[in-house]
């Protein structure tokens, strides 16, 4: 199963999901749904941004759990 940690990433660096949807242009619900781990299809260019927002690897954003 892929689990989301956006939530995680973005209390760690005390960043709200607004600001997070104003520093990579992305719409505040896809955001939305992004942390709530509500996303059933990735978008690679999504990810992207979002790592390149929080300066962070895809990593960190992603798990992968058995």
């Amino acid at each position: 199963m892929i689990k989301l940690t956006l939530d995680k990433a973005l209390e760690k660096r005390g960043i709200t999901r607004y600001e997070l949807a104003k520093r990579t242009g992305i719409q505040y619900p896809v955001i939305d749904n992004y942390y709530k781990n509500k996303v059933k299809r990735y978008d690679s260019f999504v990810l992207e941004r979002i790592c390149d927002a929080l300066d962070c690897p895809i990593s960190e954003i992603i798990q992968y759990q058995k």
